[in-house]
């Protein structure tokens, strides 16, 4: 009987051992055909605290923080979401030598109806990201709607959100500096080795001269009634603005280990067209903007990454949460380019599998850009503009995230915690008012990850 029980128990630990390899890494994964289908995402449960009341929900509108003499300003706000909760779906095949790959992820964080916190908190779905991708060989293709090719990745050039750096905050507007947009572009990529990558991307371009996300507009000749009103856009044009031509963006990235870790550099240029046309002359004034961009990751020890990113430009203000505007139009219909500034310095420390500490400061500096020869002032940040033309919005933020526990069967279990600290100047002071307008926060944030 011992040598039988023996048997038995050396029979059930290869049945576990064997069901232990037969486990897929990803248990939901399933195929049809020739096609690998792989959902994915997580259920996000939000809470956040601010100390001014900025009213935009748990995405922070880092453009319009109130300024403390304001009603807005001396009351503090409290919000819970499940808005950022997520699903996603990966659809892969090989088509001879061609590697194809699709993706779908979403959110709901879309458009909210004005009840939205009433009684029900139904929070609308909207569209991440949607591309495919096709690699052959050195040459990788990507159409559809990504993250822009500016912004910061953290392994080569790759279009997968895992590889993009957004910063690990919980803000759903990420981090003050962040240059950064998820808009519909053509990629073209060649790998020219496992550690050198370069490429470009053609990308919508929009003549946006601030209004969103709180930031301000820019003063236009004739008001926002004028003749220049419908030819740009002003955050809520929608597709009203007449397009003009795509932004060009060019990117190279090397990576001293392929695998993420070790040293990642990466320089990229985007180039945008901007036109405007005078009614009473007939004359169209035509300007372009254009910006740099480099970003280094340094892993300086086992699971300490040390980043910084830059950005400097005329007319990249979208890029840049939208917190700058890209041009101005002067008295004599003269399109004008924004001179904008960006960066981050942070670093990512990875304690233990259980503890990932992150801490960033990043900030932006706009530049004056206007005309005071006709009666009433043109463009942004003139003597005497409203106090919400910003000169410059910084943050600084410190964060923990726990995971519980992790498994390629069930998941993983996380506690993310953000505290962050913002303020905004303006250029202009009136006297007596404030010389800026800040806020505290913190996040908490309970998130399961599907397997």
């Amino acid at each position: 009987m011992r040598v039988l029980f023996r048997f038995l128990g050396v029979m059930a630990a290869c049945a576990a051992a064997l069901a232990a390899q037969a486990a897929p890494a990803n248990p939901l994964s399933f195929q049809i055909g020739g096609m690998q289908f792989t959902p994915g995402g997580f259920l996000d449960f939000t809470a956040v605290y601010r100390s001014t009341a900025v009213g935009s929900g748990i995405g922070t509108n880092f453009a319009s923080i109130p300024y403390n003499n304001t009603t807005a300003g001396q009351l503090s706000e409290f919000r819970e979401s499940a808005q950022n909760s997520r699903v996603t779906l990966k659809v892969s095949c090989n088509r001879g030598d061609t590697a194809v790959t699709g993706y779908i992820e979403a959110d709901f964080l879309g458009n909210q109806p004005a009840n939205v916190a009433v009684s029900s908190n139904s929070n609308t779905l909207r569209m991440r990201v949607y591309f495919v991708d096709a690699r052959r060989g050195p040459w990788e293709v990507v159409a559809g709607q990504d993250w822009s090719l500016l912004t910061p990745g953290r392994s080569g050039l790759s279009p997968m959100p895992a590889d993009i750096f957004f910063s690990q905050n919980m803000d759903t507007n990420y981090q003050v500096g962040l240059t950064w947009a998820r808009q519909p572009q053509l990629r073209v990529l060649y790998h020219a080795s496992s550690q050198f990558t370069a490429g470009f991307s053609i990308e919508q371009g929009e003549p946006y001269i601030g209004g969103s996300a709180g930031a301000a507009q820019v003063t236009l000749p004739g008001g926002a009634g004028g003749p220049y009103a419908g030819q740009v856009d002003n955050g809520g044009s929608n597709f009203s603005a007449p397009g003009f031509t795509p932004d060009v963006i060019v990117k190279a990235a090397y990576d001293s280990q392929p695998n993420g870790a070790g040293l990642h550099l990466e320089v990229a240029g985007v180039e945008s067209e901007f036109r405007a046309l005078t009614p009473a002359t007939g004359i169209t004034s035509h300007a372009a903007g254009g910006g740099i961009e480099a970003d280094a990751a340094l892993m300086v020890a086992p699971g300490l990454r040390l980043l910084a990113n830059t950005f400097w430009g005329d007319g990249g203000g979208r890029y840049l949460f939208g917190m700058a505007p890209d041009l101005v139009i002067r008295q004599n219909g003269q399109v004008s380019p924004v001179r904008t500034n960006s960066a981050i310095l942070g670093f990512e420390d990875q304690v233990n599998p259980g503890y990932l500490l992150y801490g960033y400061y990043g900030g932006i500096y706009i530049h004056p850009n206007f005309d005071l020869s006709g009666a009433t002032p043109v463009g942004y940040g003139y003597p005497g503009a409203s106090n919400n033309m910003n000169r410059s919005v910084q943050e600084a933020t410190l964060g923990v995230t726990h995971t519980f526990w992790k498994s390629n069967r069930y998941g993983m279990l996380q506690l993310i915690t953000q505290a962050s600290y913002v303020t905004r100047s303006p250029f202009d002071v009136a006297a007596g008012a404030p010389r800026n307008a800040h806020t505290g926060m913190a996040y908490a944030d309970l998130r399961y990850v599907l397997p």
